[in-house]
């Protein structure tokens, strides 16, 4: 008895203890989907999940205190800064709720596990990169963009909390571009075009993540009852295994590739963003040029889950939006919508899965 009562006082899980876990992000799709997978899990006693604009410090300790929660999954990290309602409003979620969120996980005892939902968008995209990154690759060129500064500053706070709170295992997952059925994101919206615009002279190699499986790899880790190493997160790579050359999952699109020069299509999705139709970020042009491809070993191996192939996620993506050649069909005639206004309807259109 007494033994129980001092693990129990040092946070450490009783043996056969249902666990408690807070999920953020419980507005957008993948944080949603997760909390109902969640509960209807029998090694779960309750799951609390706050939305990304309630991401301070009094409200995120008194859950945690109230609640007694064990286990924290912050899936609250944007991508897009219209969906965010502007940048500030972006980097206000992605920088200061994170920094919110570990100061109220340090001062918690019971918080044994931390689960943070990053993106391969750390590593950047540059002609100096490797042929794939693994998770101990050193960056060769800063990443460019909002979000990979954000990105880049969450893991950098990440790391620090890992090293004050050496008691709690942290787990940082690195997660592709997603695509699914019915995910709307800046990246589905762009191969939705009708004619794609790409960087002249460039073809990379790309690789994907299905939105299915993103959420099947923060399922198995968020549950994981495994101690991990001591004052210092543990890094995984999460995409679809193989590559698609750019070129290639716009021809499977059924889409029409625009080679254009990068100055002129930086000023193209600089003038979209400025009017909130779409946000291509300067990370996501860079990624249009270079590409990145992961190596996801490490996942597989310790959690025994491997995502789907990037090229079975793409072409569920292409199969559930119902994308049909635009030069498929010898009957359309002039007196349809013309090709501005095609634009202008798939990147205005939005779906029920709005996550990168």
């Amino acid at each position: 008895m007494h033994d129980q009562q001092a693990a129990h006082t040092a946070g450490e899980r009783v043996p056969g203890q249902k666990t408690t876990v807070m999920v953020t992000g419980a507005d957008r799709y993948l944080g949603g989907r997760l909390i109902e997978m969640l509960t209807g899990d029998d090694t779960v006693a309750d799951v609390i999940g706050v939305e990304t604009g309630a991401l301070h410090n009094g409200t995120l300790s008194r859950i945690l205190h109230r609640s007694k929660v064990d286990t924290v999954v912050h899936a609250a990290v944007a991508a897009s800064a219209v969906r965010s309602g502007g940048r500030s409003a972006q980097k206000e979620s992605n920088v200061i709720g994170t920094m919110h969120l570990l100061a109220a996980c340090q001062r918690s005892p019971a918080v044994q596990r931390l689960v943070v939902k990053s993106s391969v968008a750390a590593y950047g995209a540059s002609a100096r990169d490797p042929a794939i990154f693994t998770e101990d690759t050193e960056l060769r060129a800063a990443p460019r963009g909002d979000f990979a500064s954000d990105v880049a500053d969450v893991e950098a706070y990440t790391r620090g909390f890992a090293r004050r709170r050496p008691d709690v295992t942290v787990a940082v997952l690195r997660l592709a571009p997603l695509l699914g059925p019915t995910s709307d994101t800046s990246l589905t919206r762009y191969f939705s075009l009708p004619v794609v615009p790409t960087v002249m002279g460039f073809d990379p190699r790309v690789q994907f993540l299905h939105i299915e499986d993103a959420l099947d790899v923060l399922h198995e880790v968020t549950l994981d009852r495994r101690t991990g190493p001591s004052g210092r997160p543990e890094v995984f790579n999460v995409a679809g295994p193989g590559v698609l050359l750019l070129s290639q999952a716009i021809r499977r699109a059924g889409r029409v590739a625009a080679p254009t020069p990068e100055a002129m299509l930086r000023a193209v999705a600089a003038a979209a963003r400025g009017r909130n139709i779409v946000d291509f970020s300067l990370d996501q042009l860079d990624f249009l040029r270079f590409g990145r491809v992961v190596d996801v070993t490490k996942l597989t191996e310790y959690f025994g889950v491997t995502p789907r192939p990037t090229a079975d996620a793409f072409a569920d993506f292409v199969a559930g939006h119902a994308l049909m050649s635009v030069l498929g069909d010898p009957e359309t005639t002039g007196d349809g919508p013309s090709f501005f206004d095609q634009i202008r309807d798939v990147i205005g259109r939005k779906g029920p899965e709005s996550e990168r």
